[in-house]
């Protein structure tokens, strides 16, 4: 391990004092399991495997616990985005639960008139589109995330020494859904608000960067163990338009948390180009989808990252014997890194089968167990 991460863990450990003295680091083995292990670049049993989107989609169980309910209404009702985390859990034996959520929650909360459409996606009411709309955007109470603080707490009982990983879209990601008023293919209202009026854009960052940090230190402070914050359309950007008009927001939610000592992952999809400022950000371990072998990512970041990913999702459908020499070839690549968050290098598609995933995890822990022993 390299003496940047040894003074890491060693600064992680004294932070962690800020923490309550109920959450899982300090009163269950989270601190020490496979995954906390490797999100600070360190060695465990085994590589740590989970799934983006494995908390739902494809389990008949989440389909029948969400007949009838909304998404929203699901992610707000404790008890239910409880059940919903733990199930990946149960069924695939991953080392870690990602909390149910989704990226429009703090909107929601806020008090912004947002929807999730089945079908399409998250929709506004009214796009936010002038230096008006954005001052007129409401501030994120605390009390507004109590269902959020009740969800984790109940959750992370359930959980024992498996870390739960806290979960928020980043301010791109965000910002851009909101200018467009909805999901869009190529984001052109919020790139042409970068340049056309940047005050207006920088504006609208900063108000999703603050909601973003409120959403995930109540996760933190409720017992999540790590967290990750997403960026689905980062990758629609250029380097030198990410670090001026991105970066700084995206760096905003990663030092709001910093205090915890807990570890920060940062994820985004078609980001092969932004992955050294991703990580400039503050993240201590940066996901990477499929499309960039993990020894090429690790040679762009310098060396010494901490990586997570990435498996193809296309390939969970593509027969055993494909999926498993495509997994030995993303292990092979992943012990370029200090350590390797197995995971897919996006979410699990809806139609895969849930024995395969289950099967996968088995195969990466017999796998990587001889390793990393």
């Amino acid at each position: 391990m390299s003496s940047t991460l040894n003074q890491r863990e060693l600064l992680n450990t004294h932070q962690l004092d800020s923490l309550p003295t109920t959450h899982p680091l300090k009163t269950t083995g989270v601190a020490e399991s496979p995954m906390l292990k490797a999100l600070t670049g360190q060695k465990g049993s085994h590589h740590p495997v989970w799934f983006m989107r494995q908390a739902g989609r494809s389990l008949p169980e989440y389909r029948k616990v969400r007949e009838g309910i909304p998404m929203l209404e699901a992610c707000l009702t404790p008890e239910l985005a409880c059940e919903i985390t733990l199930q990946p859990v149960r069924r695939h034996n991953v080392d870690a639960a990602i909390f149910f959520s989704d990226i429009v929650v703090p909107m929601k909360l806020a008090g912004v008139d947002v929807d999730i459409v089945p079908g399409k996606g998250p929709v506004l009411s009214q796009p936010v589109r002038t230096a008006e709309d954005v001052k007129n955007l409401p501030e994120l109470e605390d009390s507004a995330l109590d269902p959020i603080r009740e969800a984790v707490s109940l959750t992370v009982k359930e959980l024992g020494d498996t870390p739960l990983i806290g979960f928020a879209g980043a301010p791109f990601t965000v910002a851009a859904y909101m200018v467009e008023g909805g999901p869009s293919r190529d984001h052109l209202r919020p790139r042409t608000m970068m340049h056309s009026d940047p005050d207006t854009w920088h504006a609208l960052g900063q108000w999703a960067a603050r909601t973003a940090g409120q959403f995930l230190q109540t996760q933190i402070e409720a017992g999540a163990s790590a967290i990750q914050l997403f960026d689905s359309w980062a990758g629609s950007l250029s380097e030198s338009d990410y670090r001026t008009y991105i970066q700084p927001h995206s760096a905003q939610v990663l030092q709001s948390v910093a205090h915890y000592g807990v570890p920060r992952i940062h994820f985004g999809t078609g980001t092969a180009q932004l992955l050294k400022a991703m990580h400039e950000a503050g993240a201590d371990v940066v996901g990477v989808d499929y499309r960039l072998d993990l020894a090429e990512a690790q040679h762009r970041l310098g060396g010494g990252v901490p990586l997570q990913g990435n498996i193809d999702p296309a390939l969970l459908s593509a027969g055993w014997d494909v999926l498993k020499e495509h997994v030995d070839h993303v292990l092979a690549d992943g012990a370029c890194a200090p350590s390797h968050i197995v995971n897919l290098g996006h979410g699990v598609p809806p139609e895969t089968d849930p024995e395969i995933l289950t099967r996968l995890v088995e195969y990466i822990h017999t796998q990587t167990a001889r390793e990393v022993a």
